[in-house]
Order: C-alpha cells, then structure tokens, then sequence
C-alpha cells in the first residue's frame, strides 16, 4: 500500500471513530464517540478532525467486536475497482435450497423483499437477500423497475414525503406492504418485461407523471432501508452493488441518451439516494465518488424533475442529501494537497458532487417561501452603450456579455431565480463549503469561469457553495480585468484618432464643494460616455497632496455619502427609530440626482471600496429585481408593519370597529397631508373583514413601490450604467450585496490584531506593540471606529471581517512628539516608538479624532 493510500486509510479510522465510535462502551479514548462524555460533532467537522488527530499521530481504537464487519465491505468494495460499460452479473454457482426460489428474480418490491427477509430470519442465513439486493441494485435495469407504484401520488401523498419514516410504526408498514402486493398483482408483466430504451411502458408511465412525480414509490423505499440497513451485512451488500452500478450509469447517460428514451431512469437515483447510510466513510472512497459522476451526467430536464421532486421533502431530508455532498467535498479536500500547480477544479469527485449539490440547492430554493410574481420591471430605455463600440468592432474587441448576464441553466428550466425564494427549507449557508473555499485558486476559477470550456469547470458556476469572501475575490478579478480592458481599448482610441489620453475616470473635486463637482462631473461622463465609468477611479482633492491608491478614493466616498443622505438635503428620509434611510418620494430633486447617487454606489462596488449607506433590505432586493411587499415593511417601517399585521390579525369586525378606507394619507417635507387612494374612489371604500388582505397588499405596494417609483428607478438606471456587465447578479444574494456595499457591521479586534504585519524594526513582541494592542483594546466603540478611519480610510470591516484586512505597523522613528500618521491606500499605520504607553494613547487619540485631509498644502 502507497504512502498516500495508508495515509487515507489511516484518516478513514480516525473519522469512524469519531461519528460512530469503537463500540466499546467502556471506551476512555477522548476522542472516540463511544467515549462517556463525548461531544458529538457533524460530518463536516469531524472530517477535519479527523486529519488533525492524523497528523498528531492520535490514538486510534481497536474496533470492538460489535462494530467488525463494516470494514471488510469497505475492502471488498475496493477491490472491485472500476469496471467498464456493459452488465456485469454476479457469480451464484453456491446457490443451494431455499436461494434457487430467488435466482430468477430481477427487480424488488417491498412485499418481495419482506417476504425474503422473514425467510432469511427463520434459518439465520440472510446470504439470499444479500446475493438479491447485489443483483438487482448492481444493475440499472433492475433498479429502475424495483419499488414501482401503481398510481401517480396524490398531492396528500408528496406532502406525506416530507414526514420523517421513523416515526411511522409497525401498522403502516404491512399497510404498505399489502398495498406493494397489489401493485405486483396488477402490474406483473409490464414491470417484468420492460426493458430500458425499448418498448412504450416507460413513455406511457412518464405522460402520467407531474413535472415533479416518479413511478417509483419512495415511502416504500424508505421502509425498505430502515429495516435493512440496521444489518451490517446487508449494508455491505448495499455498498458493493453500488461500485458495480456507478460505472454503468455513467457510460448509459454518457453515450447511451438512456433518459430521452426511458425517462424511468431517474428512479434508480431516487432509490439511491434515500440511502442515509451515503455519507458514511465506507462509501467516500470509491462507490460515492463514482455515484456523483454518474449524477453528474444526468441531462438537464432529468437534473430538474429531480429538483422538483425533492422540493417536496421535508427540511431533514433536505439537509442529510446537503450533508452527503458536502462530506464527500470536505473528506476530498482535506484528504489532499491542492495547490496552483494541483487544482481542486481537478478533482472529478469534487466537481461531480458540487454539480449534485446544486441540484439540491435548487430543491430547496423550490420547497421554500416563494414569491415569482413581485417582479420589478426591465428599464424602459436600455443603458446606453459606448461610443468606442465601432472600433471595438474593427479592433476585434467584442463587447462582453452582450447578450446580458449569465444565468444557471438549471434555473432557466425550473423557471425559477434564488431571488424568489423569501425562506429556504435549509439555510442557504448550510451548502458554502468552507474547506473548499480555502484550496480554491480563485485567479484560475475565475479564468475557467469567463473562458467557458467543458473541459475546465469553475466553482462559480455553482455560487451556493462559495462564501462571500470568495465570491467578493471572483468580483475584484472581473473588475480589475474590466478596468484593464477599457485601459487598453482608451490607448487604442487614442492612437487611431489622435485624441488625448485619458486611461482613468479621474475626479478632480474640491473638498467644500464635493457633491456639486463630483456629480456634475459624473452626469457628463454619463452622458457623453458610460464606458467610462468602467474604468479605474482616480480622485483628486484640489490643494492636496495625496496620490490616489485606494485611500483618496474611499475617503471621496465617504464624504460624498455623508452629504447625499444628509437630511437637510431632502433626497433621502431618515427614520431615527431603525436608523434607515429611504427615498423621498416628495423630494423636490430630479431624477438625474438620483441616478448619480445609484453611480455612486456602483462605484463603490467597482473600486471595491465601502461605503456607510443604511438602507433596509427591501432596497437591495429591488436592485436585484424584486419589488417590495408587506413582508419587507418589517425592517423598512416596522411600525406600519405591526399596524397591519394586528388589522390582519383582528378577530372582530374591522369595518365597525377600525372605520378605515381604501384612501391613506402621507405627509410631504414641510408636514403637509397628501391623500392617496388605493383603490378609484378609495375614500368610499370600506375596509372589512374580507377585503383587509388587498388592502395591506396594496398599501406595501405604494409604501415600497408606487410612491417612490420615479426616484427608485433612476436610481437603478445609474447603479446599472456602473454594474450591467458583472457578474454581481449572478453571484450575489440581496444580503450579500449589503455586505459588499457597506461591509461588515462586526468590528473583531482580536482577529485584526492576529493578522497585523510589522515592518521597519517592530515585531509582535515589541513592547510599544504590545502596548499599542492594550491600548486600541481598550478604546470605546467610537474611538475604535475612528483608528479604523484613520488607518484604512473607512469605519466598516471589508467583506470577511477585520481578520482579512491585511494591516501592517511600521516603525517611524525614535520616541518624538509627533503624531502617528497613516498610508489609507495601502492600509499601513506608521508608529513612532513613543517612551510611554500614557504617551502613545494621547498621541494616537490626537491623531485619529483630528484625521482630515492628506498632506494639505
């Protein structure tokens, strides 16, 4: 046995022990979960785990003798290896006696396989329902025709897939039974002599079926697991068939087309899949592995039935198929070394189980809290496109995306967005793999991701399993290439036409006058030119030194923001009870105001600066193409929403009691009433007990939607002109888009202190940078903010938390009286080796509480 494969081995042990123990139950190995007083951990955890213990060279416990048996399937399995296209049956020369009633048979049916379990019992041979259940789950044909039903489920019955089958008892179970013995009754042949591909039974099956129905009956599958699987030896049986299945399938989806012809083929992955016994170690090596890739391979319409299928399951069920996955992806990973020369994107069990994965993301998406109908309309007139197209053209530059932004293919056949779904059955955080996103060379993805080959696949491609740092990486990269094209398409203009050159979107602003040059600046690039705005930003404060890298750029932003939704100005409203902003829909400001401020915030994006904006969540969702609704007032106006949910809520009569009418009234910006009906004739229109639900429908919809439309829509337009051509749709949830926006609101001290570098003579024990950290600790939440300001140029941690802001301390000198000063651009605090903690304190709090301007003149 190589290094590699005893080392594998090895980390298998460890993992087993900590899911499922030793079975001693007098067990004192710490780490072992037979253990008295263990803590129990998840698969994603205790995989981790399991490497760490490697690589201490941790005890390992001796199997006890209960748990023998799971291991030798485990070899057996392994043994097999990979076998070719083709059917392969298995050798029964030993069948004697009561096996030769069996040998003929070619699919399962739960009363079939209760009756040869009682029989196995009575002689405690259980070797003919193991030589069975290898048979028929070793081949598709078989698969596909076990467990069929004979009738499509009602809508009682897929309701009844989300209950958890342990609780169902032993009555239901020989319900179930008869009801199986019926079926076989009355469909013999046609399950006995269909053959995949051939003949119509399948076809005439599948025009039955709903979109998210199959003919095989999967409470009856599920029964069958229960009582199976508790036998270890039956188990193996499971796990072997699997090895000789995987291969098969793969090669009949591959080259076969079986789906098109048969589409009953999906059965065998419903079967399959119901097998909770998956994620354990036994099957990670060789049958899970080889599952994926043959579930990989399903064609699109059969990836979404299976989609719509399991929408219909409960939020367990949903979360023990994530948890499947992601253990293969995580046992995977840490069980290898990935790197830029060995790609994780490589990996064929990595990337066919995160293309299964999204097949479950996307049942969950389906079983959740949908709203498809709230849809925000397309912009009238489309963003206008550069006038540098026509030489694009003669240079062979193509303008990118022009077909619009990418969307899942998956998601096209469900006809459905991640943005429609208000609740998931599972948290969309349980499916973000984190031991993936560590090895995960994003520079590399990110070239798989825009060249499009079948034979490199990109991660970002399946966004659910990337976390926000990831995702915000995959963005800098688009940006940055974007920034660099339009650099080089400015030269070539310049060259061919003989105009000036003009590499950046440079602003030259002075500080008292900011809004007023900035957004003046900005209406005319956006006019004249909105490629410009894709280019890199390069500010200038007239009667100033500093050289925009980056801090000249975030503190513009600042300033900008802090004047915009300044409420003296009247753009925005500012609610003190949620400390929100929202658009005035009574602003006396044009629209062209507003779509410089969506520039603005497209900018920031763009330049991967943060911003401190407080909008509610609606606002984000709007920008993501979802209009508001009655739930979104919950943070928007929590007041009005708590109003109409107790109108909604009131068990009395509402037309007597509460005497309201379809006519609501607001105020203007000088306190004024304005009247606005809901409904033509509103104030004759009582709302009752019966109407009450139109009402509150419709008063969101003007509190969110109608009232500020004018002023929302520009505001997008201008967020567009910067954003169009990104993949920020594609990648990002609303929630996600706040954080990238605004950053992160948790301000971690410790964990910036943990991955602070020094530099010009100062290290982590140095005693000015001990006492420094003391210091900084000890400040209040504002002042914190402040040092923030100071040395990054904004208060907000980046996306990820402080931890991945990359400060470094260097030494500026011997003890002296002048203040600390800071590189905001490079995120650099340069510290005077003060003689005293009293002294560094003032110094410091002196600095940072009067940081205004760069170097000015």
């Amino acid at each position: 046995m190589s290094k590699r494969a005893a080392a594998k081995h090895l980390i298998e042990r460890y993992y087993h022990q900590l899911t499922e123990g030793c079975g001693n139950e007098s067990c004192s190995n710490s780490w072992c979960a037979s253990s008295v007083g263990f803590n129990r951990m998840d698969n994603n955890t205790a995989a981790v785990k399991a490497l760490e213990l490697y690589k201490v060279n941790a005890k390992l416990c001796d199997p006890h003798p209960s748990k023998k048996g799971s291991a030798s399937a485990y070899l057996e399995s392994s043994a097999h290896g990979n076998s070719a296209c083709g059917h392969r049956k298995m050798n029964h020369k030993d069948v004697h006696s009561v096996r030769d009633n069996f040998k003929d048979l070619n699919y399962l049916t739960e009363e079939k396989v209760y009756e040869i379990l009682d029989i196995c019992g009575e002689k405690e041979d259980y070797s003919p329902l193991i030589r069975v259940i290898g048979r028929v789950f070793s081949s598709a044909e078989g698969l596909v025709q076990s467990f069929r039903r004979s009738k499509p489920h009602t809508k009682e019955e897929l309701k009844s897939l989300q209950g958890k089958d342990e609780d169902k008892d032993e009555d239901e179970k020989e319900a179930a039974a008869c009801s199986a013995t019926a079926m076989e009754e009355d469909t013999p042949a046609s399950s006995s002599s269909s053959r995949l591909g051939e003949g119509s039974s399948g076809e005439n099956d599948v025009q039955k079926l709903a979109p998210d129905e199959v003919s095989v009956d999967i409470e009856a599958v599920r029964r069958v697991y229960d009582r199976l699987l508790s036998n270890e030896k039956i188990e193996a049986a499971f796990l072997n068939a699997l090895v000789y299945l995987s291969p098969n399938v793969e090669c009949d989806l591959t080259y076969h087309n079986v789906y098109s012809r048969d589409p009953n083929y999906l059965n065998l992955f419903v079967i399959v899949m119901e097998n909770s016994n998956l994620h354990s170690p036994e099957y990670l090596e060789i049958a899970l592995p080889q599952f994926c890739k043959a579930m990989s391979k399903l064609p699109l319409a059969a990836q979404a039935k299976l989609a719509r299928l399991w929408s219909h399951y409960s939020a367990e069920q949903i979360r023990r198929m994530v948890e499947t996955f992601q253990q293969l992806i995580t046992y995977k990973v840490i069980s290898n070394e990935f790197s830029s020369r060995n790609l994780v994107n490589d990996d064929d069990a990595v990337v066919a189980a995160t293309k299964c994965l999204k097949i479950v993301y996307y049942a969950n998406v389906l079983g959740g809290d949908l709203d498809m109908e709230h849809n925000e309309e397309e912009d009238e007139e489309p963003i206008p496109e550069s006038s540098e197209l026509t030489l694009q053209e003669l240079l062979g530059e193509e303008r990118r995306n022009k077909k619009g932004p990418r969307v899942d293919p998956l998601e096209t056949e469900l006809g459905i967005r991640t943005n429609d779904c208000r609740r998931p059955l599972i948290p969309f955080e349980e499916f973000v793999n984190e031991p993936l996103n560590e090895v995960l060379e994003m520079d590399k993805d990110y070239t798989f991701f825009k060249v499009e080959t079948e034979n490199k696949f990109s991660f970002m491609t399946c966004p659910f399993i990337l976390n926000a740092v990831t995702k915000n990486l995959g963005l800098y990269y688009d940006n940055r290439i974007r920034m660099y094209s339009e650099r080089r398409i400015t030269v070539l203009y310049s060259l061919v036409q003989g105009q000036q050159l003009n590499p950046y979107l440079r602003l030259k602003v002075r500080r008292d006058h900011i809004i007023d040059d900035a957004l003046v600046r900005l209406e005319m690039i956006a006019m004249e030119n909105p490629a410009d705005l894709k280019k890199q930003l390069y500010v200038e404060f007239e009667g100033e030194q500093g050289v925009d890298e980056g801090g000249v750029s975030k503190e513009f932003f600042q300033l900008v923001v802090e004047e915009i939704f300044n409420p003296d100005i009247g753009m925005f409203t500012y609610d003190e009870r949620t400390k929100l902003f929202w658009f005035n829909p009574s602003s006396f400001e044009n629209e062209g105001q507003y779509t410089l401020i969506g520039i603005v915030l497209g900018l920031a994006i763009y330049n991967n600066c943060i911003l401190d904006v407080h909008f509610p969540m609606v606002v984000y969702r709007k920008l993501m193409g979802k209009k508001g609704t009655f739930r979104d007032l919950a943070d928007a106006n929590p007041v009005l929403y708590q109003s109409l949910k107790e109108l909604l809520e009131y068990e009395g009569s509402v037309e007597e009691d509460m005497m309201i009418t379809f006519q609501i009234s607001q105020t203007d910006l000088f306190g004024n009433p304005l009247m606005y009906d809901l409904r033509e004739n509103g104030d004759k229109i009582p709302v009752t007990n019966e109407n009450r639900k139109e009402f509150v429908a419709q008063y969101a919809e003007y509190m969110l939607n109608k009232s500020v439309e004018k002023q929302f829509k520009a505001f997008r337009r201008g967020f567009h002109m910067v954003t169009n051509e990104s993949p920020l749709k594609y990648l990002f949830r609303p929630e996600e888009i706040e954080l990238l926006i605004c950053g992160s609101r948790n301000l971690d001290f410790l964990a910036l202190e943990e991955t602070t570098e020094y530099d010009g003579g100062y290290n982590r024990d140095s005693r000015i940078i001990k006492e420094f950290w003391e210091t900084l600790h000890s400040f209040g939440e504002e002042q914190k903010r402040l040092f923030l300001q100071f040395t990054t140029g904004t208060d907000r941690a980046p996306v990820g938390g402080l931890g991945k802001l990359k400060m470094i301390i260097a030494k500026n000198g011997p003890d002296t009286d002048r203040l600390p000063t800071s590189h905001t651009c490079f995120n650099v605090l340069l510290l005077p080796e003060y003689s005293s903690k009293e002294k560094l304190r003032e110094r410091l709090l002196k600095a940072i509480t009067y940081a205004k301007g760069f170097g000015m003149l």
